[in-house]
C-alpha cells in the first residue's frame, strides 16, 4: 500500500547523497558548466538516486524568468519548419528552457502583442521566423533589446536591425543555375516566392546574378510569380503550358513550388526532366520520395534551428543584446537527383 504521506525528496537530500553543499547542488543544476565534471557527475547521480525534481515554478519566480522561448512561425502547415523547430527544441532543452510556438499566418501580431509576450510572462525571448512582421510592430523590440530579447531566423526585415540566422540564399541560387548550365541549359526560368517576402528577393537576386555571371540572358517571360506553395507551382505550370516556346529548365524558390509544377506538367504529358528540368530549394523530406526525386538546394534546417536557439540563449545569459546586429549565415548544399538532366536537343 502506497503511503500518502511519503515525502518528496528535497535539495538537502541531494546534497547529503552527493556529499556537497546545497549551494553546490543549486549551482550545478542551474549552471552545470561552472562546476567541475566530478562535481557535476556526483550531483546528477544523487538527483537520480533520490528522485529529486527541480521546482521550476519556484525557481523561475526567484530568477524573474519564464523558462520559455517563443518561436513565431509564418505557416506551421509548411513541412519546411518541422526540422528547424526540432533543432530549436533540443538546444533549448539542453539549457533548461521550453520552446513555445505561435503561428502568425492567420493574425499578424502588432507591437502590443509582441511586447505582451514579455510583459505577461509568456517568454524570455523571441525567435522570429516571419519576415513580414511590419517595422512599427518591431520598433520597441529593436529599441529595447535587453528588455525584449529577440532575433530573426530564416527570414528577416531589412528595415530593422536584429541579430539573425539565415541560409546562404544567393549562393544556393548560384549553385542551382550553374548546375543547369553545366548540363547545357541556356533557357532557364525562375518561379519566385511572394514579392512581399525578403527570401523571394534574395533568391531571385541570386538567380539573376548567377545568370549574368554565366553570360546567360534572363527571359522575363520565364520569370513567374509564386508564393512558396503547391498552388503557386500549379499556376506556374499552367502558365508554362500556354507558352509556344518554353524554357528547358526552371529554378523554383521552394520545393513546394517545384512539386506543384512537376505535378501539372506530368498531368499534361510534359515529362520532367526530359522536356523540362525542375530544381527546387529547401530539400524537405518529400523531395527524396517525390517522382521524379527532386534536385534541390538543401538548407541545413537542424543547424538553422540550433544556431538560432544558441544565439538567443547566449544573449539571454549575458543580457547583452545591444551590440551591432550580427548575421550568422549557414551554408547550403546542392543535392542532385532525377528531376534535372541535359536538355533534349
Amino acid at each position: 500500500m502506497t503511503s500518502m504521506n511519503k515525502k518528496m525528496p528535497k535539495i538537502q537530500d541531494v546534497a547529503r547523497v552527493a556529499g556537497v553543499s546545497t549551494a553546490t547542488v543549486s549551482r550545478t543544476l542551474s549552471s552545470p558548466d561552472v562546476v567541475s565534471a566530478k562535481t557535476r557527475d556526483s550531483v546528477l547521480a544523487a538527483v537520480k538516486a533520490t528522485g529529486y525534481r527541480v521546482n521550476r515554478a519556484a525557481r523561475n519566480l526567484r530568477t524573474q524568468r519564464t523558462g520559455a522561448i517563443l518561436a513565431l512561425v509564418p505557416n506551421l502547415g509548411n513541412p519546411f519548419f518541422s526540422e528547424i523547430l526540432q533543432g530549436m527544441e533540443r538546444t533549448c532543452k539542453q539549457s533548461d528552457y521550453n520552446l513555445l510556438i505561435a503561428d502568425t499566418s492567420e493574425t499578424t501580431p502588432d507591437a502590443d502583442q509582441l511586447e505582451g509576450y514579455f510583459r505577461d510572462g509568456q517568454a524570455d525571448g523571441l525567435i522570429i521566423l516571419d519576415g513580414s512582421l511590419p517595422r512599427d510592430a518591431l520598433e520597441n523590440l529593436q529599441n529595447q533589446p535587453s528588455t525584449y530579447p529577440s532575433i530573426f531566423m530564416c527570414e528577416w526585415n531589412p528595415e530593422t536591425n536584429f541579430h539573425s540566422v539565415r541560409s546562404d540564399n544567393a549562393h544556393g541560387m548560384k549553385m542551382a543555375v550553374k548546375h543547369l548550365a553545366d548540363q547545357g541549359h541556356t533557357d532557364i526560368g525562375h518561379v519566385r516566392g511572394p514579392m512581399t517576402n525578403v527570401l523571394s528577393h534574395a533568391r531571385e537576386g541570386g538567380f539573376r546574378k548567377a545568370m549574368e555571371a554565366l553570360n546567360l540572358p534572363v527571359n522575363e517571360n520565364y520569370v513567374l510569380d509564386g508564393d512558396f506553395t503547391l498552388e503557386a507551382g500549379r499556376m506556374a505550370g499552367q502558365e508554362l503550358l500556354r507558352m509556344d516556346k518554353r524554357p528547358t529548365a526552371m529554378v523554383c524558390a521552394s520545393d513546394q513550388i517545384a512539386f506543384g509544377l512537376i505535378a501539372v506538367l506530368s498531368q499534361n504529358n510534359v515529362i520532367v526532366p526530359d522536356d523540362i528540368s525542375v530544381l527546387g530549394f529547401d530539400d524537405v523530406e518529400m523531395a527524396e520520395f517525390f517522382y521524379p526525386p527532386l534536385t534541390t538546394i538543401r538548407q541545413d534546417r537542424d543547424c538553422l534551428g540550433r544556431s538560432a536557439a544558441k544565439l538567443l540563449l547566449e544573449r539571454l545569459k549575458s543580457r547583452d543584446m545591444s551590440e551591432g546586429a550580427t548575421v550568422t549565415t549557414i551554408p547550403v548544399e546542392m543535392v542532385v537527383r532525377s528531376s534535372t538532366s541535359a536538355p533534349a536537343n
